[in-house]
């Protein structure tokens, strides 16, 4: 049996859980999420032996697709409580000699190197702003936001010998050695 999928996710306080046999839906002080539940996976809602609310996940076949999607929809709907009651945050730095992003409105213009700016547009529930050479998104969404950061990032990679680019500040470049110079 999955170890996530077993794992009961706990309901916080102001959250509200509704369970159909569609949908999935929560709504918290951030925002209101959906998911689509998976067919083949049982999603109920109960008290745990401390009295707190929970949602339980189980299975009702062995294969091993429906096997990955047990911790797969615990872990979707744990994300989902987690961005209706915090959001998520993610940051991407910006490292290049006249590299920069500024925010207007529901679009950012990146400078990149280019012979022109580039405009995103942002995912709804997407909100960016700007610190120095920090781009930080949030939103209550982890798989947009997650999407959104990923196709910035896309417009210009990190590059390996000098690091100019747009990566997430948790990442670790690795660094080549440039060419050495003839005798």
């Amino acid at each position: 049996m999955s170890r996530i999928g077993r794992k009961p996710v706990e309901i916080p306080k102001g959250v509200q859980v509704s369970i159909t046999k569609d949908i999935i839906s929560t709504k918290g002080p951030k925002g209101t999420l959906t998911l689509q539940r998976h067919k083949d996976i049982e999603i109920k809602q109960a008290k745990d032996e401390e009295g707190k609310d929970v949602v339980v996940f189980e299975r009702k076949a062995e294969q091993g697709a429906v096997r990955a999607a047990h911790g797969l929809m615990r872990a979707l709907v744990g994300n989902m409580l987690t961005g209706v009651t915090t959001g998520f945050t993610r940051t991407l730095e910006i490292n290049g000699v006249g590299y920069k992003a500024e925010v207007k409105g529901p679009k950012i213009v990146l400078s990149l190197g280019y012979s022109h700016p580039i405009d995103y547009q942002l995912p709804e529930g997407i909100v960016a702003k700007v610190d120095k050479n920090n781009l930080i998104l949030s939103g209550i969404d982890k798989q947009a936001l997650g999407a959104a950061a990923a196709e910035i990032r896309s417009f210009r990679p990190p590059e390996p010998y000098k690091g100019k680019g747009i990566k997430y500040v948790e990442e670790t470049i690795t660094r080549k050695a440039g060419k050495t110079a003839g005798k």
